[in-house]
Parts: C-alpha cells; sequence; structure tokens
C-alpha cells in the first residue's frame, strides 16, 4: 500500500475518532454562541481603539488606555470563562493530544525511539541509557 492511501485511511479513522466529533461539536457551539459572539466582536473593536490611542503621535489620553485596557481584561476574562469557550480549549486539547500520541507512534516506527528516550549530550532529555 502506499503512503498517501496509509495517510488517506489513517485521516479517515481520525476524522471517525470521538475527539474530532466532539470538536467539531464544540466549533459550532462557540461559533453560534450569540453572547460569545458580542463579547469577542466588542474585545476586537477594543483592541483596535487601545491600538489607534497607543499609535497616537500626540496626545495620547493615557487614562482612556487605562480604561480601554481594563475593558479588554474584563472581555478576555468573560470570553474564558464561557461554556463554549470552555469546551472548545478542552476539545482542541484533547485533539492536539491524540495528534501527539499519533506523530509518536509513527516516529517510532520510523526511528525505532520512543519519544523522549533520545540521548543528547547532557542528557536533559535521558529517558534512560540503552
Amino acid at each position: 500500500m502506499e503512503i498517501f492511501e496509509l495517510a488517506a485511511q489513517l485521516g479517515k479513522a481520525l476524522k471517525a475518532d470521538d475527539r474530532l466529533k466532539a470538536l467539531e461539536t464544540a466549533k459550532e457551539a462557540y461559533e453560534n454562541d450569540a453572547a460569545l459572539l458580542r463579547l469577542r466582536k466588542e474585545y476586537e473593536v477594543q483592541q483596535t481603539l487601545l491600538a489607534g490611542e497607543i499609535g497616537k503621535q500626540e496626545g495620547k489620553d493615557l487614562h482612556l488606555i487605562e480604561a480601554i485596557q481594563n475593558r479588554i481584561d474584563e472581555l478576555y476574562r468573560a470570553i474564558n470563562e464561557n461554556a463554549s469557550y470552555q469546551t472548545l480549549a478542552a476539545a482542541q486539547k484533547a485533539v492536539n493530544d491524540l495528534m501527539e500520541r499519533v506523530n509518536a507512534a509513527i516516529n517510532y516506527e520510523i526511528t525505532g525511539e520512543l519519544p523522549g528516550s533520545a540521548c543528547t549530550h547532557d542528557c536533559s532529555t535521558c529517558g534512560g541509557c540503552h
């Protein structure tokens, strides 16, 4: 079997994995969360306002900059506390972890070395002598 045929099979198997399905569901919920969308849009507007005020050559309003930055911080916290965002972040982490494990398995088949077992000049990545 050719490498790209195997890659296609692997891709199909990954797509069928519950973690990837959960990620797609989480993305959809994230994109359709009206409250979160409002927060994200305001966050972008505030970022633009902040950049404009900071970029002024003359007449920077330090109180305005501080107020905008405080609002950005509030929005950032609200976005990160949103259930849709948290679900998406957790689903993305699960997929990232899966992909790291898949890549490690492929690398093992190529090199015969387990991740973290490669010898370095100072043993900082040592997985034990072999």
